[in-house]
């Protein structure tokens, strides 16, 4: 048990990546999902984009909680110069977002939000990443044998194109991942203090 009590944490998530993350930290963990709509208003900070989503995915879970569950909802975005980058559709898409990243800082926003039957707290973390400069059969290579298609921003860092192409990161390496593990870890053992 790493708490006073044993928790359970109801991810609210269909990413294989969150879902490892958040068993690394040792916790039960149930998965399930909602549907829900990640328009946001252009001009917006990155921050405050990514903490609404994660808002709305915990509000959108209406299945209730049970005294040792915590909901987490989590929601990582890529931006490069203002620019968010979402997932892409396609393989141009792909590409094109991969030539803003190459050769260039990037941020990774990841808002994440903790309920159970008490409260709800919501939180973001950044993380600064550095790309090398890769020619465009590379990145057409990692495109094509990888599948950046799930991933905001269209590449992993923990696949291929992070091994070659990211040169440094400041702040969470996990939050590129999908999850700032230190702070979620933190986070969770504020929540279930008070």
């Amino acid at each position: 048990m790493i708490f006073e009590k044993d928790v359970k944490i109801i991810l609210c998530s269909q990413s294989p990546r969150r879902r490892s993350l958040i068993e690394g930290l040792g916790f039960a963990v149930e998965i399930t999902s909602v549907d829900v709509n990640e328009d946001f208003e252009p001009g917006i900070p990155v921050d405050q984009v990514a903490k609404s989503l994660s808002e709305r995915k915990s509000l959108a879970y209406k299945n209730g909680h049970k005294e040792n569950e915590v909901l987490l909802t989590a929601d990582t975005l890529v931006s490069v110069e203002g620019e968010i980058l979402a997932k892409p559709e396609n393989e141009d898409e792909a590409l094109s977002m991969l030539k803003k990243l190459n050769g260039n800082q990037h941020q990774v926003s990841t808002g994440f939000c903790l309920r159970n039957h008490l409260k709800t707290e919501s939180f973001v973390e950044s993380t600064q990443v550095f790309f090398n400069k890769l020619s465009e059969a590379e990145l057409l290579w990692y495109i094509r044998n990888h599948e950046p298609y799930d991933k905001a921003g269209s590449y992993g860092i923990q696949e291929w194109i992070g091994y070659v192409g990211i040169q440094k990161v400041h702040g969470d390496f996990f939050n590129v991942i999908g999850l700032p593990l230190q702070r979620v870890y933190k986070e969770l053992r504020s929540f279930l203090k008070e």
